[in-house]
Parts: structure tokens; C-alpha cells; sequence
């Protein structure tokens, strides 16, 4: 049963995607510079939409991004010239935030984020790798509804330096709204205005994170029944991650 602590419900809600990346650590420290460069793009994007504002602290977005950023250990020099070309003359390249939606195979509902800078090559690339990896690409809106907006904060607990039960309290104490804990890990989630704030309250209690982003979280997830359907997701997934022009692919794939 879900412990209830001052109208707040902590319990074990079954987001799996850290413990599933932790399976493959090592393919995806290869692919650190691909991540690098992503959030370099969601850093420029964050300042020309904040108005050409440079510091997190006037610009929420922009504090969200390099939260993100500090989690995936990116340097803190390589988020300093990100945020000097962002304010230089025409901040660099111009993109669009573009979101796509569609099925993977066995009806994996699939949300991919992407940033473009042109719309047309975009598009046909992720229509194409839906269709080639047994899916199809969907209109917008046809799984998104079963998809909730939430923040999501993830500690490693794999050398067991942490209790579950003070983890649980800290994150309570800074505004959380959920809490779950895995074998290695614990997540926290918060609503998606409140990321910010309880990023830094948690900081301030002298947590890191392994991870720390806004993320689509699923409302229930749907299992693969064949080896051919889930190999064929996983280079569905794969292939996606490896596009220049995705940020973020969620799904609600049971891989447990």
C-alpha cells in the first residue's frame, strides 16, 4: 500500500528507466558527447526563449536545463560557452522544439522530443524510423494522454551510502510529490513547476543526482510478448537516441 504523509502519496510507482540504464552504463558513457551536444542545444533554446536571459536565476527553463546538465556531469565549461553562444550575436543556430508521437511494435506508446533546424528532414526521418522498426507514426495527441509531465530526480544508491527512509523524508520536506526506491536508486518526482525548487533543496541537503530532467512518465506500461518485437523496439529506441535531431525518447515499454 502507498504510505500517505501530509496529503502526499510515496510509493513504488514502477518508472524503471534509470534501473534500465544502469544495465547499459557502458554504452551509454560511449555516447556521452551525443548528450553533451543535445543539452547544449536545450541550453541555447533556453536562453532564446527566456529572452536572452543567461542566469538560471531569472530564467526557470534555463535553471532546468543546467540541473540536467550538472547531473550528466558535463563541465562546467562546456555550459559556460553554451550560454555565451547563446547570447552572442543570434545566439548560433536557430531550432524548433518539435514533438512527435507514435506505436513501436506490440503498441509501445512512443513520445520523441526533438529540436530541428529543419523541419522537413526531421520529419521524414522519424516517420521512417517508426516504419522500419515495425511502428507507425501517429498524430498529435494519440499517446501523449496516457503520458504525465513530471519531474524526476534520480540518486544512485548503489554503494548503499543512503537510508530509504531519510532519502524519503529529505525529499518530503523539499516539496516532492512522489518517491520511489529500487535496488540501487531512488526517484524522486515533483510537478513539473516545482522541479527547480526542490532540485535545489534537495542539492542543499547534499544530494547529487544521476540523473535530472522533466521527463514523460507513463501512466501504465505495456509488456513485449515476442523476441522479435522487443528486439526490434530496442532498435527502435537506439536508432532514435542516435538521431542528431532528438532530444528525448519516452515510451511506456515494460523491460522488467
Amino acid at each position: 500500500m502507498p504510505e500517505t504523509i501530509e496529503g502526499k502519496i510515496f510509493k513504488m510507482s514502477g518508472h524503471s528507466k534509470w534501473h534500465n540504464i544502469q544495465k547499459t552504463k557502458g554504452a551509454q558513457d560511449a555516447k556521452r558527447a551525443a548528450a553533451f551536444t543535445k543539452i547544449a542545444k536545450e541550453i541555447i533554446v533556453a536562453v532564446k526563449e527566456g529572452g536572452g536571459i543567461t542566469d538560471p536565476n531569472n530564467n526557470s527553463r534555463l535553471a532546468t536545463v543546467i540541473t540536467k546538465a550538472k547531473a550528466a556531469n558535463m563541465p562546467n565549461d562546456n555550459i559556460k560557452r553554451c550560454l555565451e553562444k547563446a547570447a552572442g550575436a543570434g545566439g548560433g543556430d536557430n531550432y524548433d522544439t518539435i514533438t512527435y508521437e507514435g506505436y513501436g511494435p506490440g503498441g509501445v506508446a512512443v513520445i520523441v522530443e526533438t529540436m530541428t533546424d529543419n523541419r522537413n528532414r526531421t520529419a521524414g526521418n522519424m516517420r521512417h524510423h517508426f516504419d522500419k522498426f515495425g511502428g507507425n507514426l501517429g498524430a498529435t495527441g494519440c499517446v501523449g494522454w496516457s503520458f504525465d509531465k513530471k519531474g524526476v530526480l534520480v540518486i544512485d544508491n548503489e554503494d548503499e551510502d543512503y537510508e530509504e527512509d531519510v532519502v524519503m523524508m529529505d525529499a518530503m520536506d523539499c516539496g516532492a510529490d512522489d518517491f520511489e526506491a529500487e535496488d540501487s536508486c531512488f526517484t524522486i518526482y515533483t510537478d513539473p513547476d516545482d522541479f527547480n525548487a526542490v532540485a535545489d533543496a534537495m542539492t542543499g541537503k547534499g544530494y547529487t543526482f544521476a540523473s535530472a530532467q522533466i521527463e514523460m512518465v507513463p501512466q501504465n506500461y505495456q509488456k513485449l510478448e515476442t523476441e522479435e518485437q522487443i528486439k526490434m523496439m530496442e532498435k527502435l529506441i537506439d536508432t532514435m537516441e542516435d538521431d542528431d535531431d532528438v532530444q528525448n525518447v519516452w515510451h511506456n515499454w515494460d523491460q522488467d
